[in-house]
Parts: structure tokens; C-alpha cells; sequence
């Protein structure tokens, strides 16, 4: 029951399910400090779908974390997804010592951190008594916000100066706020600050959805909040791009209820932007090949006032 939603009642949603969490789960990383990990799944049911949960770099010191994003990550689990979150190695909490290598963002450490959870599945599981042997190692999707969103572009295709991180064992992603293109896209001091942020999503192949906050303006460029949408026009695997109405970077609070990083609290958006995603993600892993056209067809009525949907032309 949430009594701070109204339009976005109107998307169809499962019904809820007691769930369980387990945290910290550790994994070794050659050289390094361990990987932590939060895993929330339903207390019932058998062959779960994953969902890997990347989260971004905002003000915050514990929402970078494993610790942060309950509202999103509650919200999947709750409905049928095992939700697993890393602590990157850029995390204020319990991130990687700043004279580290590749300090102070760690990008590609990101990325091997989500390949090292995907290496690793079955000790994930073992740490995990309630959930073990109750995972489907063949449906996995992953989702990022902000430089989140920029992790996972990265295991969905996307390049770096010609690199490829693709994983082909994630079968689909959600990109949330995620950065635009690079290079001349930014401003110089950007440029000079982020150059990973140079992705090229031409390869970005397997199937995605992308969502922006219309009120998204971000610092890093002059074009807008347009900036956010690139991996959609840009990437052969993008499968819809989900403007959210009246909020910005935050998509009305997904990082965290009263965090640092909700800049707006709008309860509808966020309800939006969460039944969407779940919508699109039970679609993808071909859970429910409806939910997702159901999800399209609710914002023909009021809910229209809370987002658009616009479909690829290869959708």
C-alpha cells in the first residue's frame, strides 16, 4: 500500500511477495580488496531471474553502495527478481584506497566487479542458504544508474577506445540517467576529467531500455537533457527510451527516499519509473511477454502525464 501514488496506479504491476536479503556476501578479487554484496530475492519460488544493480557516484557516502537503491532494488525483488548489488570500487563506504590504480572512479574495475558476479554465481548462492540453488544462471539482466548506467553500457556492447567489455551472458539491460556521448559532446573541463565517458554505443547490441528524467540537465555537457537519451539513438540493441515527467537525475528517488541524490521526491515518478523498468525486464527474460505491452498501453490514459515511451524504429 502506498498512499503517495495516484496516476501511476493505473500501470499494471505483480503483486507483492515477502522477500529475503543477505549482506554482506563476499567474493576475493585477485589483488584487491574482496567484493561486497547485497542480494534481495522473493522468500518463495524457484528459478529466479537476476538482475545486477550498478550504482552511480552521487553525494552520498552510503548510497554508493550495496547499501543504497532500496527503492528500485526492493521494488524488483519484491515482484520475482533477484537483485544483486556490488560495491564498487569507487564507493566512499568501503571503495578501493584512492592511490590505487585508476583511482579515483575505477571504471574498468566496475566492470570486472559485475563479470566477477557473474563468474561467481554459485558462491554467491552459498552465501546465501534461503536463495541457493533457487537463481537462473540463464536469465540475467543488468541495470545501472548514472555511471551505473555507464558500467553496464559497457557489458552491453558499448566500446572504449575500441574495447570491447560486452558479456554475452546478460541477455538485457537498463540504462537509468546513464551519460551521453563523449569527447566534443562534453565541455572541455569534462573531457579532460571523465575521457571514459568516450564510449562509442554502436555495439551496444543486446536489447536495453533507456530511461531519462525530462528535467535531467547535466553539468557535464551544453545539450540538455537530450544528452541522456544517446545510448537510445545510438545503439542497435536499444529497444525504447522512457522519458519520466517533473524530475531529473534522481527519476523521482530511486537512489534513496530523502538521499542526497533525489533532488525531487515525486512518488508518482518514481512509481512510474519503477513499474516501467519491472515491466520491460519481465518482457525481456520472457517471464510475461505482456507485461510490457500492458505497461505501454496504461499510458494512453492519465498515467500519460507522468511519461512517454518512445519505441526504436527495430523494436
Amino acid at each position: 500500500m502506498n498512499n503517495l501514488i495516484d496516476l501511476s496506479r493505473s500501470i499494471p504491476t505483480p503483486p507483492v511477495a515477502l522477500t529475503v536479503a543477505y549482506t554482506p556476501i563476499i567474493l576475493p578479487m585477485a589483488g584487491r580488496a574482496p567484493l561486497e554484496l547485497r542480494l534481495t530475492a522473493p522468500a518463495r519460488g524457484e528459478a529466479l531471474p537476476i538482475v545486477m544493480l550498478s550504482h552511480g557516484a552521487g553525494p552520498s557516502k552510503y548510497v554508493p553502495s550495496k547499501d543504497g537503491y532500496a527503492p528500485l532494488a526492493q521494488f524488483w525483488a519484491e515482484r520475482g527478481f533477484a537483485v544483486i548489488q556490488p560495491t564498487h570500487g569507487n564507493s566512499p563506504v568501503s571503495g578501493l584506497p584512492n592511490d590505487a590504480p585508476d583511482a579515483p572512479y575505477f571504471w574498468r574495475q566496475r566492470v570486472s566487479e559485475m563479470t566477477a558476479i557473474l563468474d561467481h554465481l554459485d558462491e554467491v548462492e552459498q552465501q546465501a542458504p534461503a536463495i541457493a540453488r533457487r537463481l537462473d544462471h540463464r536469465r540475467i539482466a543488468a541495470a545501472g544508474h548514472s555511471f551505473g548506467g555507464h558500467t553496464v553500457s559497457l557489458l552491453l556492447g558499448a566500446r572504449l577506445a575500441g574495447e570491447s567489455f560486452a558479456d554475452p551472458r546478460i541477455s538485457a539491460g537498463v540504462l537509468l540517467a546513464a551519460p551521453g556521448r563523449g569527447g566534443s559532446d562534453l565541455t572541455a573541463q569534462s573531457a579532460a576529467r571523465f575521457p571514459f565517458f568516450d564510449v562509442d554505443f554502436a555495439h551496444m547490441t543486446t536489447r536495453s531500455l533507456v530511461i531519462c528524467g525530462a528535467d535531467d540537465n547535466p553539468q557535464f555537457t551544453s545539450r540538455g537533457p537530450e544528452w541522456h537519451a544517446d545510448a537510445f539513438h545510438d545503439s542497435p540493441g536499444a529497444q525504447a527510451l522512457v522519458t519520466v515527467h517533473g524530475v531529473g537525475h534522481g527519476l523521482g528517488g530511486i537512489a534513496g527516499l530523502d538521499a542526497k541524490e533525489t533532488e525531487i521526491e515525486a512518488p508518482d515518478s518514481l512509481e512510474a519509473t519503477r513499474r516501467l523498468s519491472l515491466a520491460w525486464l519481465r518482457t525481456a527474460l520472457d517471464l510475461d511477454m505482456g507485461a510490457w505491452p500492458a505497461a505501454i498501453g496504461s499510458l494512453d490514459g492519465s498515467a500519460s502525464a507522468l511519461a512517454q515511451v518512445t519505441l526504436a524504429t527495430n523494436a
